[in-house]
Parts: structure tokens; C-alpha cells; sequence
């Protein structure tokens, strides 16, 4: 016999979560996720998936995903620490390392594992931890588990963030001070102040912590937000995913030798989780290998955003200030926001709305994701319906 006190908790908190247009629902895509996708037998245009080089499909890293299996089985068999270190494992971090342009590389199962291996591994609660309010959830649960305390900073804003850096120093209170940003915030799509954070950070001491998830692949002719700026020597910790512009799955944090040994003796996700595949591992460093030969990709990204962001903003939407890719079409009421995703899903065009708690109440907008393998042929589709269900319900 179930609890009837947990289905009385979970039915009511569900049907609130609905009726307040907060609940979300969940759609399985049929086949592969490309820049057009199937759900219920329906071919959309793809307007919400990270896969922002179209490398997820890319015939290279299939095929040699398809040799490493046959070379090495499914799984890596162990964690890292045992006998789950292949030479794949080590051939995808020295790759990293060398796109990166940092001593070494550490990887791990996802983005936000890296997290919460990463921060808890370095920080405890004797530290403290400057942290951008918008800083993406695995930042925060990593923060959390450190134990450190956490000061929140205004969203970009330098001012704020020097004024509570020289409060913390000056308090005497903590052994260890670090600045953790994300390179590029995943809702709004604008670019962390680097160069001001590294500056506070040089005044200060303060140990430096950039999540690229959303910047790798995208800014710095693909190398990322800390090379975009020529900050790779001033950053302590570069954290990057692999399931994203890489189009696998995984993570990793670059910086100096010392950080990434420590982490290999001291982050819990290495230590107790078996290593990613050795199918994932070779995709993962084929699709370095292409990024470092060519921005071919990284252009075509660049130009297919510029193209999708100027057709919706001379429609009348509002994107808000975005400086990369993601590109959010702001509608503001959540019911709205989940009512205009909904019709531009029956009208051909997959755009997820984003409501809270990822993003604050009363600003709910559908998320656009340009790939660098959309046609503009697929982007005119995806405009024409903007229009459509824009003028429909009074959004434009």
C-alpha cells in the first residue's frame, strides 16, 4: 500500500502546477534530433535543441561511435579510479586540453556533474562564493554542497559584484573567496563581463570559475567565452559540456595541471561514477578534432542566428538582449507563453516555452535554438509560422 499522504501532496502540487501554466509536458522525438524533428508522426521545424553545430547527426562522429563499441564494448566498465580509464578517455582530455588551450583537462559524465564535482571539491564552509542570481541550476546545487556560503551578485553587474567581493575579503571570515559565472546565460543569451570579473578577481584574489556550457562551440571561433576575451590565463577553472555545441554527452573542466590532479583525488563524480561510454568518448574528441580544423560550423551557426534573430525582431517579437545563438521570443504571462508554444507546434515549428522556475514569474517566452544545420529554407518555415501565430494571439 502507497502513502496516501505522498498522492495527496503530489496530486494537488500537480494539478496547481497546471492550472498556473507551469506544468510541462514532455514530448518524445521520434528518430534522430536534427534541425527538423518528428513527434507524433509530425515533421517540425527544431527550434529548441542544443545542438547548436548539428553535430549530434554528423555522419563522422557516428561512425566512429560505431567503431569504438566494436573496440572497446558499451560501457567503460568502472569509475575512473579503478580500471574505468580507457585511452579514449585520456585521448578526449588531451584534446580538450589543447582546445582549450589549459595545461589539463578532467572529464566527467555531464555539464552538471562537473559542477558539482568541481566546486565542492575546491570550496567548503570556510569559503565563500560570489555567484551571478542568473548562474544555471547546477551552479547553484554545486554551491550548495560545498557548503561555502553563497552571495549572490545582481545579474552582471560589476559594481555589485566589486562592492560584495571587498565586503567579503575585508570580513576576515573565509579562508578562500571564488567568482562563478556562466560564460553565456542559457535563457537570455547574453555574454558574461569577463574582462571585469577577471580585473575584480586580479584586485581581490579571488579564484575564477566560468561555466561555458552555452559558450563552447559558439564564442571564440568555437573555443569558447574565456577565449573569446584571451582570458584563458586569468580563469581558474574553464567548465565545459560535451552534450551541447559537441552534440554528445559529458563534461569537463579545464584549467592548470595541480587543479585537475586534485580533482582526480578529491571530486566525487570521478571517484564513485562509472566514465562516460567509449562510444561517447571517440564522438566527443572527433568533434573537437572538426572544431579545431575549421570554424566552417561555428560561421554557418553565426549566420544562421543572425538571420533567425533579425526576421523575429522586424516582425515586432521581443528578444530581448541577446548577444549569441539563443534567441528568446519574451511573451511574459506563463499560460500564454505555454498557449503560443503550442500553436507554433501545430503549425510546424517546435519552440519550447520557458516558464518558471527557469525563469522568473511574469516572464515566460519561447526559447529559439538556430543550428548551424538549419536550411534557410527552415528558418523562412519557422518565420512565416512566427507571424502567423504571433498576429493570431495578439503577440505582434
Amino acid at each position: 500500500m502507497t502513502s496516501k499522504a505522498l498522492d495527496s501532496l503530489l496530486n494537488k502540487n500537480i494539478a496547481d502546477l497546471k492550472e498556473r501554466g507551469l506544468y510541462n509536458e514532455i514530448d518524445p522525438v521520434q528518430g534522430p534530433n536534427g534541425p527538423e524533428i518528428n513527434i507524433g508522426g509530425k515533421t517540425l521545424v527544431n527550434l529548441s535543441s542544443n545542438n547548436y553545430l548539428g553535430l549530434a547527426t554528423d555522419e563522422r562522429l557516428k561512425e566512429v561511435a560505431k567503431q569504438a563499441v566494436h573496440s572497446h564494448g558499451v560501457g567503460a566498465g568502472a569509475v575512473r579510479t579503478i580500471n574505468g580509464t580507457l585511452d579514449l578517455h585520456l585521448e578526449l582530455e588531451k584534446r580538450l586540453a589543447e582546445f582549450k588551450d589549459t595545461e589539463a583537462v578532467i572529464s566527467y559524465q555531464s555539464g552538471f556533474n562537473c559542477n558539482m564535482a568541481a566546486i565542492s571539491a575546491v570550496m567548503d564552509k570556510h569559503d565563500a562564493i560570489l555567484s551571478d542570481e542568473l548562474n544555471h541550476a547546477s551552479i547553484i546545487d554545486g554551491c550548495r554542497l560545498s557548503k561555502a556560503r553563497i552571495i549572490r551578485f545582481n545579474h552582471s553587474d560589476m559594481e555589485d559584484l566589486r562592492t560584495k567581493a571587498k565586503e567579503a575579503v575585508e570580513s576576515g571570515q573565509y579562508n578562500k573567496i571564488m567568482i562563478i559565472t556562466d560564460g553565456v546565460f542559457s535563457m537570455d543569451g547574453d555574454i558574461a563581463k569577463l574582462p571585469e570579473i577577471v580585473e575584480i578577481a586580479e584586485e581581490f584574489d579571488l579564484i575564477t570559475y566560468v561555466d561555458d556550457a552555452h559558450g563552447s562551440g559558439v564564442l571564440g571561433k568555437g573555443a569558447g567565452t574565456v577565449k573569446h576575451f584571451g582570458l584563458q590565463d586569468k580563469v581558474d577553472f574553464q567548465m565545459g559540456t560535451l552534450s551541447k555545441a559537441i552534440g554528445v554527452i559529458g563534461g569537463y573542466v579545464a584549467g592548470k595541471a595541480n587543479l585537475i590532479d586534485w580533482l582526480k583525488v578529491r571530486s566525487r563524480p570521478f571517484l564513485f561514477s562509472t566514465a562516460v561510454s567509449p562510444a561517447d568518448a571517440v564522438a566527443s574528441t572527433k568533434a573537437v578534432e572538426i572544431l579545431m580544423e575549421s570554424t566552417e560550423l561555428n560561421e554557418k551557426l553565426w549566420e544562421n542566428a543572425n538571420y533567425l534573430k533579425a526576421g523575429l525582431k522586424n516582425l515586432g517579437f521581443d528578444i530581448g538582449d541577446s548577444e549569441t545563438p539563443i534567441t528568446p521570443c519574451v511573451i511574459g504571462d506563463e499560460n500564454a507563453t505555454q498557449a503560443f508554444s503550442k500553436r507554433l507546434n501545430e503549425e510546424g515549428v517546435y519552440a519550447k516555452s520557458i516558464v518558471f522556475p527557469t525563469v522568473p514569474r511574469g516572464t515566460g517566452r519561447v526559447r529559439n535554438m538556430p543550428s548551424a544545420a538549419h536550411t534557410k529554407e527552415m528558418l523562412d518555415k519557422a518565420l512565416d509560422v512566427y507571424e502567423k501565430v504571433g498576429k493570431e494571439l495578439g503577440v505582434i
